[in-house]
């Protein structure tokens, strides 16, 4: 008996028991936990449609139907299609919230980390666009568990400029208490710090000309004290050297408390402290220097330890999930123009790759994907988070 055999899917298969079947019940011969299951496995191993899903799942019937509830067989393309495109992505995605929980709560198990980074970026699937129906492009807003490797949410969106009302109804869906948020210059806004500071969680929030007033500020008092090396005044201060693929960058991290002063102080909840980081670095024997300016919650802490761990981790979602989704996913290209059956595909993308980064092996995310592929036996061992 072939060992995926030892595999049962009823703990994956109860998280999607409560969702709302959008079919017809006439005619309607697979279960819709069963359906869903099937996509993500099928991704899981390289699928990025509904007609790869499909043909994937042909392939795979013997291991699919020993694994899952399917007393007709595995479903078509027109099925993956139907299903897809008709469940709402909100309800659609609140189905994983359980599982996602137990991912994250092993994984700070697992690493010891109990504050994590949580990073949330915007990204735009460039060729999902349809013109001639007027849909602009696919953009979501992502937040990912930096140190765990693990997408918590995601919220679509218009364009990017909506990013700022789409943050702060994505992160009260989830748990941020004890975490520290980081979002780039364009989520530097009041409406999201009241959000992160009611629920429990700090921040850390680059600054820049959108927030003009505030951002001067802050740059005219990082230089007023620069010059007498910030005397008397409780500072943070952290310095890294990193070499490698022909550059090297060396970081300074400078946190100081907010000065009351600042304009708006009162309005900005829970801030604690501005930062700047200097970076200067040489790549391919040409200098690039850049200065960046912050506000946080975070207190001046010794070695501004926490507050440069948050920076340096924000771009977790760049490199370990943007990235990924594009070099590996090849997601930027993909051509999926239905609104609900793109924002859908993006999400089982993005939890696909949180359980691929969960599996302990070291081989890469992308030789992980092309494994899911190629053994049976692999692909429920990260489906189902066991390694026997």
């Amino acid at each position: 008996m072939a060992n995926w055999r030892r595999f049962g899917l009823d703990e994956v298969l109860a998280h999607f028991q409560e969702l709302e079947d959008p079919r017809s019940s006439i005619n309607r011969k697979h279960p819709l936990a069963s359906v869903v299951v099937v996509a993500l496995i099928a991704v899981l191993a390289g699928a990025s449609g509904p007609t790869a899903i499909a043909r994937w799942a042909a392939f795979k019937e013997e291991l699919l139907t020993a694994v899952l509830p399917l007393p007709n067989g595995v479903p078509g393309k027109d099925v993956f299609r139907r299903v897809l495109m008709a469940l709402r992505p909100e309800a659609f995605q609140a189905c994983f919230a359980a599982w996602v929980r137990a991912l994250r709560g092993e994984a700070e198990a697992a690493t010891g980390i109990e504050r994590p980074t949580l990073a949330v970026d915007g990204k735009t699937l460039r060729r999902s666009h349809d013109r001639k129906n007027g849909l602009g492009p696919l953009h979501a807003v992502s937040v990912w568990a930096s140190e765990y490797g693990l997408s918590l949410g995601q919220a679509a969106c218009d364009e990017k400029s909506n990013e700022i009302t789409a943050i702060p109804e994505l992160l009260k869906l989830l748990d941020v208490a004890g975490a520290v948020v980081t979002i780039d210059a364009m989520g530097c806004q009041k409406e999201i710090v009241e959000t992160v500071a009611a629920a429990k969680g700090d921040y850390v929030l680059a600054l820049k000309g959108n927030q003009g007033t505030l951002h001067q500020a802050v740059v005219d008092h990082v230089l007023k004290r620069w010059d007498d090396d910030f005397a008397g005044e409780p500072i943070g201060r952290r310095q890294t050297v990193e070499t490698g693929h022909g550059r090297r960058e060396s970081r300074t991290y400078i946190q100081l408390e907010a000065p009351k002063g600042l304009p708006g102080f009162e309005s900005w909840r829970g801030l604690r402290s501005i930062g700047v980081v200097v970076s200067e670095s040489v790549r391919d024997g040409k200098p690039a220097d850049e200065v960046r300016y912050f506000i946080s919650s975070l207190p001046v802490g010794p070695g501004a330890k926490a507050f440069a761990h948050a920076v340096r981790s924000h771009w977790g979602v760049e490199n370990g999930c943007h990235w990924t989704l594009d070099v590996t996913y090849r997601e930027d290209e993909s051509r999926i123009r239905a609104r609900h059956l793109r924002e859908n595909m993006a999400w089982l993308n993005r939890f696909s790759l949180s359980l691929l980064k969960q599996h302990p092996g070291r081989d890469s995310v992308a030789m992980k994907r092309r494994i899911c592929g190629w053994s049976d036996d692999y692909l429920m061992q990260v489906v189902s988070g066991s390694t026997c």
